[in-house]
Order: structure tokens, then C-alpha cells, then sequence
């Protein structure tokens, strides 16, 4: 069954001088502020598209990965991704490092990192973010 998440964006002003907010309406958890200075300087308690591209990639990551090693009968004991989107004023997102550590009793390192390859190409955030290069650190703690 598909589903369909929103969230909207109000913006006033413009562009460098303007401020708007984002409000995350299909779960109704907050409205964030932002800026073109929390986009392009400093995030000063304001967040940014890219930092809500991050967050989605992130945990669409852990997701895949999570489930990837529980199907192959390794389930992870637990799995910390951290996306860093880097954005550059005047061309756009450039490019997204992705970096995770796992720690999955009964598999090598070798293993871990194929299974975070895989999630990596797998992951419907990565695939929808194809036209910018992603790379990917693997940490084991078995």
C-alpha cells in the first residue's frame, strides 16, 4: 500500500532578506524556521532543505540496512548513520556523505560493509538522490 507524506513551506520576502517556516503536516510534529542565512552561513536554530534531505537519508539508510541484515538472519543490535548534505550558494547540493556504524553480533566486517553497500544503492532516499554522489564510511563494532 503507498502512502503519501506532506510537508509544506510558507516564505515571505525575498530570497536573502526573507524568512519562512516548514511545517511537517502528515505528522504534525512541529513548524521549523528557516532561512537563506540557515541555508547558506550558519544554522543559528533554523534549519534548512538540506539538513530535512539529511534527516530522510539518514534514517531511510538505517532503515534499509536494518532490514537488510535482519532478512539475511543477523539482526543489528543497533545502527547510527549520520548524512552530511553539503550545499554550495550558486549550484546546489554537491554531494552527500553518508556514515554508519553497526554493531551486528554473528557477521565480519567484510559483510557488515557489503550489507551497507547494498542498503546504500537499495535505500529509496539514495535512489531518489542519484543525480548527486553519495559515498558512504562504514564503522564495525561487531
Amino acid at each position: 500500500m503507498a502512502t503519501t507524506r506532506t510537508a509544506a513551506a510558507h516564505w515571505e520576502g525575498s530570497l536573502k532578506e526573507g524568512a519562512g517556516q516548514v511545517t511537517l503536516e502528515s505528522s504534525g510534529i512541529g513548524t521549523y524556521d528557516v532561512t537563506w542565512a540557515s541555508r547558506a552561513e550558519e544554522a543559528n536554530g533554523r534549519t534548512s532543505p538540506e539538513e530535512l534531505i539529511a534527516a530522510a537519508h539518514s534514517t531511510c539508510f538505517s532503515m534499509a540496512l536494518s532490514n537488510a541484515l535482519a532478512n539475511a538472519g543477523t539482526p543489528a543490535a543497533s545502527i547510527d548513520t549520520t548524512a552530511d548534505v553539503t550545499f554550495q550558494p550558486g549550484t546546489g547540493i554537491t554531494g552527500i556523505a553518508l556514515s554508519v556504524v553497526g554493531k551486528v553480533p554473528g557477521i565480519t566486517a567484510d559483510q557488515f560493509e557489503e550489507a551497507a553497500q547494498d542498503a546504500k544503492a537499495g535505500c529509496p532516499v539514495s535512489q531518489a538522490l542519484a543525480a548527486v554522489p553519495i559515498t558512504l564510511e562504514t564503522r564495525f563494532e561487531g
